[in-house]
């Protein structure tokens, strides 16, 4: 990941610093430092920051009633690069050793509460066993994606060989901190049609967009617009938790928004963009000039040719009420899947213990054999098909009929009547940028926006108009580990865009150098995926498919270019760490791996990985 500052001498007892003391510190950054992917250094030493809420700094012998103090282990009890969950009695931390030198911070992921002793210790960070999201230890901010929020640190000093942890007892309970945000320092109207930024989509890129800027000390005002009619929610978790609430999955309120003047303009479609005069359209007519605009809108479902198209409960998930409805309509009935996407099995297996029969139709013979291989795609069906799902491969929908308007039957291409109460039709997606192209804003043929400006070799995030940029799903990006434009349509990847595009807006082009990750769920496990595997051509699976515990590493040429796992954490995290880092995996070393029989265990690859 990023560099950092010349390493301080080592002192025994850590000083806290108040969150004011700690960003003077900082020379030449912004407030909060700059994320690891998309910034040159970052300071790591001896200091231990505090994050509490204090602006003056409490001294070591103060007994606040705020606080708690104890001992948690002898000096020797940690090596260098080991971690340990330590219990304060008001709630626990994560203890790290480093160079020498010990650091405290949350011991949870705050993106879905992952126990970040299991993570990956490296350069200064620990990143997350489960999604891959890295914070830096000496001051808790997050530094590669997934998620919004940072840990919390605590001082830690070395007293008689006893290592011991002062805590503010409220970050001990939350694990998470926001960072500090600016407020807009003019008095707006909301009916007011100007925004200096105005961002087009509510999802990942567009929120970490919105949030960036403020936190980088931007005082000018800053609309979001969306089509939802919920704050920025948790899209992901829609197919595997299909009885979610909007409320239940929000990664925002409105108050947080309101608290940090991020204008939420909700069921608000865009609908036209003059790039000339700097307009945007809504469909309700109102309009808006900007002066910086982000458009993150996302895909929406491909479509599909069939007869019934007026029939009821018949699904594309898009919204908190979609998937409300699905659940409902499928209790104790037939549901059928359409299409053997991601979406798509994570609902099929998310309705297994509520339908009566569960049933999906894919036009491939083997699911995910794009996306992970034959091998791994063949024993994810075994484990859906142990679960009373039936598949209908190599085949197509013709029609639906219903009776009284209401779904009753999925008639396919090859003839087969399936039972249908419900359907949901998850078969892929294409860009939301149909509105744009009239706007002279260059799209490829598929309909993803290109961006592909870049000022000292670093990513702008910028389209082929000036002070117009785009992230997430719609955009084709350049991506240095290929040397090409990519479109990656991850929630993860989604969420550095929008981070790079604020960047740019305020004249700090960043480098991209996070590693793609996502994952999927379903029946209980989860797979876990790094890198750009796009065009493998040899797959070497390492452990037991059957028992779904594995690594798949996929390979183009001779090097790693992407793996997957089931039940091996953290070797997801350790691989995308060794990627992140600039080194390569070689596909000659994974097999000898695999002969020595040391399935998942590649540790002695991060210090010979080949630059």
């Amino acid at each position: 990941m990023g560099g950092c500052f010349s390493k301080p001498k080592p002192v025994e007892v850590k000083v806290e610093l108040s969150l004011l003391d700690k960003e003077k510190e900082v020379d030449g950054l912004s407030p909060n430092g700059k994320a690891s992917p998309f910034a040159d250094c970052r300071p790591n030493g001896a200091l231990g920051h505090s994050s509490d809420d204090d602006t003056t700094p409490l001294p070591l012998h103060h007994k606040s009633r705020d606080y708690i103090e104890a001992s948690v282990c002898h000096v020797k009890d940690l090596e260098n690069g080991q971690m340990r969950e330590v219990d304060l009695g008001s709630g626990r931390a994560l203890l790290i050793k480093e160079h020498g030198e010990f650091s405290a911070m949350g011991h949870k992921c705050p993106h879905y509460g992952a126990p970040l002793v299991k993570g990956v210790l490296s350069k200064g960070h620990v990143r997350c066993p489960w999604h891959g999201a890295c914070f830096n230890i000496a001051t808790g901010d997050i530094e590669d994606f997934p998620g919004l929020d940072s840990l919390p640190t605590f001082q830690v000093r070395v007293e008689k060989d006893k290592v011991i942890i002062r805590a503010n007892k409220q970050a001990l309970q939350s694990q998470k901190r926001s960072k500090p945000m600016a407020r807009c320092s003019a008095v707006i109207n909301s009916n007011t049609s100007f925004s200096h930024v105005l961002i087009i989509g509510s999802g990942p890129a567009g929120l970490v967009c919105a949030e960036t800027l403020r936190q980088e000390g931007f005082t000018d005002r800053i609309v979001m617009c969306t089509t939802d009619r919920h704050p920025p929610y948790d899209r992901p978790k829609l197919s595997k938790s299909l009885e979610s609430t909007a409320e239940q999955l929000r990664l925002r309120s409105t108050d947080f928004l309101q608290d940090h003047d991020i204008e939420l303009f909700t069921e608000k479609e865009v609908v036209a963009i003059d790039v000339k005069t700097q307009c945007v359209t809504f469909e309700d007519g109102f309009r808006m000039e900007y002066r910086k605009l982000f458009i993150a809108t996302g895909s929406k479902p491909k479509p599909m040719n069939y007869k019934g198209k007026d029939i009821r409960n018949v699904f594309y998930l898009r919204t908190p009420e979609d998937a409300n409805s699905v659940a409902k309509l499928a209790n104790n009935k037939n549901a059928v899947i359409v299409g053997t996407s991601f979406v798509g099995m994570e609902v099929a297996a998310a309705l297994t213990d509520k339908a009566h029969s569960v049933s999906v139709i894919g036009i491939e013979p083997v699911t995910f054999k794009k996306a992970l291989g034959e091998k791994v795609g063949k024993a994810i069906m075994k484990l859906f098909e142990a679960n009373r799902v039936k598949f209908y491969m190599l085949n197509e929908v013709s029609e639906m009929i219903g009776h009284h308007g209401q779904l009753k039957e999925v008639v396919l291409k090859s003839g087969k009547v399936l039972r249908a109460d419900v359907c949901v039709i998850g078969a892929g997606s294409v860009p939301a940028t149909g509105f744009l192209k009239q706007s002279g804003i260059h799209l490829d043929s598929k309909g993803f926006i290109t961006v592909n400006k870049v000022v000292c070799k670093r990513e702008t995030m910028q389209t082929n108009v000036d002070g117009v940029f785009a992230g997430g799903d719609v955009v084709m990006f350049p991506f240095p580990p290929r040397n090409k434009k990519v479109n990656i349509p991850h929630w993860q990847m989604a969420h550095v865009h929008g981070r790079v595009a604020a960047l740019s807006m305020m004249g700090r082009a960043s480098e991209i150098k996070t590693v793609p990750y996502f994952w999927s769920a379903m029946f209980g496990k989860t797979i876990r995926y790094a890198g750009y595997g796009d065009g493998f051509d040899d797959v070497i699976i390492q452990g037991d498919l059957d028992d779904l515990r594995f690594v798949a590493f996929y390979t183009r040429s001779e090097e790693v270019v992407a793996v997957a796992s089931m039940n091996y954490d953290p070797i997801v995290s350790r691989v995308a760490e060794v990627l992140g880092s600039g080194k390569t995996i070689k596909k000659r070393d994974v097999e000898m791996l695999a002969r020595l029989g040391k399935t998942g265990d590649i540790s002695w690859l991060i210090d010979k990985g080949s630059q």
